[in-house]
């Protein structure tokens, strides 16, 4: 498993990768709307660890904190249905 807040279960590569774009996305979003890391903080009320936290795409991040940050700048999630195996 990667650094970061312990999780209850192993989770697989290809979620693992998930979570890190997300959190790439995240930056990259913060980035073009030209704010820091404490301005994202304050907006979505977390610790500055946090945001950097989400950035880095650790897998214990709380799924709220990760949206939260993806909805400040207007990046949207659309989940998808599992496909039948």
């Amino acid at each position: 498993m990667t650094q970061g807040k312990r999780i209850s279960t192993d989770i697989g590569e290809d979620a693992l990768q998930t979570i890190r774009a997300l959190g790439a996305a995240a930056k990259a979003a913060r980035l073009a709307a030209g704010e820091g890391q404490a301005a994202a903080a304050a907006r979505l009320g977390v610790h500055v660890q946090t945001i950097g936290r989400v950035e880095a795409g650790e897998p214990g991040v709380s799924i709220g904190h990760m949206v939260g940050l993806l909805a400040l700048y207007g990046v949207g999630l659309q989940p998808q249905q599992p496909q039948e195996r």
